[in-house]
Formats: C-alpha cells, sequence, structure tokens
C-alpha cells in the first residue's frame, strides 16, 4: 500500500494487531478499520466475506453429513441490528434479499474510495448467491470483470426429494454442486488511462501471469481443503492452500504491494502471501478466529507451495531472504496497521477462511 508515513496519528486509534513475516493480522471491524484508509492506498483485496453463520453452529454441524457444514451464510449483524441467517438453498424473500443488498453495497462504499485505480478484488461466493452479491458490489462502483470457477467436487446438492426418495427415485432436487465461483472486479481505472499507464503509475489494473509464464486462467481445477490444513485451521470455510496462492498471486500483476482480506477468518489468504512472498494485511473481528489466524497462518505457509506451476521469481526469492536477514517490515505498511484503529472489542461473525 502507498500510504504516507507521515499522515498523523488519530488519538487512541490503535487496534490489537499481531506481525508475522512480511504480514499484519489486525483485530477488528473492517467496517471500521476501512473508514481509517487513507483514499487511493490498496493495492488488491482477494477475500470471502461472511453471510451468516446458522449453518456453522453445532446443532446444524451434528446434522451434516460427517459432521460437515454448508459454503454459504448470511449476514447475523451489520450495523448493530441482528438477523437471523438461513440455511442453504433456502429462498430469501424481499427482505432478506435486501439484507443482503445492504451488507456488501455498504462494504463496497467503504472500500471503493480506499483502492488504487485498478485495484483488483476477489470475493468468494457460491452459485445459490452469486448473482445477488455480485450485482450490489457492481452497484456499489466496482467493474465486474469475470468469475472464477473453482471447479469442486464436493459441494451439496443432487438428493431425491425429501420423503419422497422412494416415490420419486430418479429425481434430484437440485444440480449437484460442482464449483465454486469467485467475481473477479476491478476499481475503474480513470477516464483516458490506458491499463499501460496505470501499470506504470499505481502498479495496479492487470493480473499477474503464472508462474510458468502462461496467463492466469478463470478456471481453477482445485480439490476439498485437506485434511492437515483443516487440523491446522479448524474453520467451516477454509479454502485450500493450493488455490489460494494461485489466486493471491494474480493478485498483484507486478508482484509488488500489499494484498488485503478484510474478512481474514483463519488466515489463508495471509499465509498463501506469505507463501509467494508478498506483503499482506488480514483484519478479523472475531477474537476466536483472530487467534486461529495467528497460530494458524506460520503452519499453513510452511505447507509445501503445491499448485503454483513454478518456482518463485529472483525478487520473491529476496523478500524471504530479507526477512531471514531480519529486514523490518514495510513502515508504511505498519504505519496503515497501528494508526488505523478504532476499538475493536464485542460481538464478533466469523469469517471466510
Amino acid at each position: 500500500m502507498a500510504i504516507d508515513p507521515k499522515t498523523p496519528q488519530p488519538p487512541g486509534l490503535v487496534f490489537a494487531h499481531r506481525t508475522y513475516g512480511r504480514s499484519h493480522m489486525v483485530h477488528a471491524d473492517c467496517f471500521q478499520w476501512l473508514r481509517q484508509v487513507p483514499d487511493n492506498s490498496i493495492d488488491a483485496v482477494v477475500t470471502d466475506p461472511p453471510y451468516g453463520v446458522r449453518e456453522y453452529e453445532t446443532r446444524e454441524l451434528e446434522q451434516r453429513p460427517c459432521g460437515k457444514t454448508g459454503i454459504w451464510r448470511i449476514p447475523p449483524s451489520f450495523d448493530g441490528n441482528s438477523r437471523a441467517p438461513l440455511p442453504r438453498f433456502t429462498a430469501l424473500d424481499d427482505g432478506e434479499r435486501k439484507t443482503v443488498q445492504h451488507f456488501f453495497h455498504e462494504w463496497v462504499t467503504i472500500l471503493l474510495p480506499k483502492l488504487k485505480p485498478g485495484a483488483h478484488v476477489f470475493v468468494a461466493c457460491n452459485a445459490f448467491m452469486s448473482q445477488l452479491v455480485f450485482s450490489s458490489l457492481m452497484e456499489g462502483g466496482l467493474e465486474f470483470r469475470t468469475q472464477i470457477i473453482r471447479l469442486i467436487q464436493t459441494l451439496r446438492g443432487g438428493n431425491r426429494p425429501k420423503l419422497g426418495e422412494q416415490e420419486f427415485p430418479d429425481v434430484c432436487s437440485l444440480p449437484r454442486g460442482s464449483y465454486e465461483p469467485w467475481g473477479l472486479f476491478r476499481k475503474p481505472l480513470p477516464k483516458g488511462v490506458t491499463l499501460r499507464q496505470c501499470l506504470r503509475d499505481h502498479g495496479t489494473g492487470g493480473l499477474r501471469r503464472r508462474m510458468d509464464g502462461k496467463p492466469f486462467f478463470d478456471v481453477i481445477p482445485s480439490e476439498r481443503t485437506p485434511r492437515r490444513e483443516r487440523h491446522i485451521a479448524n474453520h467451516p470455510s477454509l479454502k485450500p492452500q493450493s488455490l489460494m496462492r494461485q489466486l493471491v498471486w494474480s493478485a498483484l500483476p507486478l508482484g509488488k504491494g500489499t494484498v488485503l482480506d478484510p474478512f481474514m477468518g483463519s488466515g489463508s489468504t495471509i499465509a498463501a502471501a506469505e507463501a509467494v512472498g508478498y506483503r499482506s494485511i488480514g483484519v478479523e473481528r472475531h477474537s476466536d478466529y483472530y487467534e486461529l489466524a495467528g497460530e494458524a497462518v506460520p503452519k499453513l505457509h510452511a505447507l509445501p507451495s503445491h499448485g503454483l506451476t513454478g518456482k518463485l521469481p529472483p525478487h520473491n526469492r529476496q523478500a524471504q531472504l530479507e526477512l531471514e536477514a531480519g529486514v523490518p517490515v514495510d513502515p508504511v505498511a505498519h504505519h496503515l496497521v497501528v494508526t488505523s484503529a478504532i476499538d475493536a472489542g464485542c460481538d464478533r461473525a466469523p469469517a471466510g477462511g
């Protein structure tokens, strides 16, 4: 992030935070935290936002086969108001749709001015909610670029009609879910500014090619999050490092800058950034997950770099050498973390993994 280190420090505005390698983890509500961030300062966002928590409650988990949860949630609280989330695949009424729209519209309204021109935003979703979520982000000013499809064969759906399995054995209520959509958005380039100029001026606007020199693809064959990763980070929506490292790698076209995850969860985005040699900032409001991320990020980061199609280029290896030599973390990013602060206490809702 290109933050002016001379920006005055507001009195009393200090969030709890910790540092690991080139990354910062902040215990805060991202809505409050983002309001303190200077405009035109965020290079990229990679995140799995919260949609609610009912499917993560013990009673719901016990009803799942093997105790596994679903993949989407609805905001349980926002602006001081509590709302009951719905089970997966339940149809939303008008009020519930407005709740989701309001949540994401408010978030993008705060986020948009903080992004550098051309900064990309990767948002995890699912087939049932994607149209609603993505349209809210576009209405808030982000430019929709494409969907990134994570091919994954472990999602639910495809069941026979409840209580009608014997009567209608050849019917399924919904298709078997076999993919997870990620919305790819971008802050619009200023009028008359080309991608080439945006890359020169801000280091943003494009996506980084894969390590083997091929373009970044919008379909990524994936896997269920490996058991060893789930043992490290016991978060209901934990994404595998093999996926996250590819997404994070592509987010900074020149390999420079800082990746932000405003809904850090257990820290999978932060661990992925460490693995590819990027700086990152993760913001998490839920105390339990903030503590979990502090423990999980070093362990997830240490896992083999599978899924990256090549070795880290020289300047990313240099980043690791700097760490080993004790070179301080970017003081600009540190300034942002330490001074962008309001009390981060109270009731926390789980974010994405």
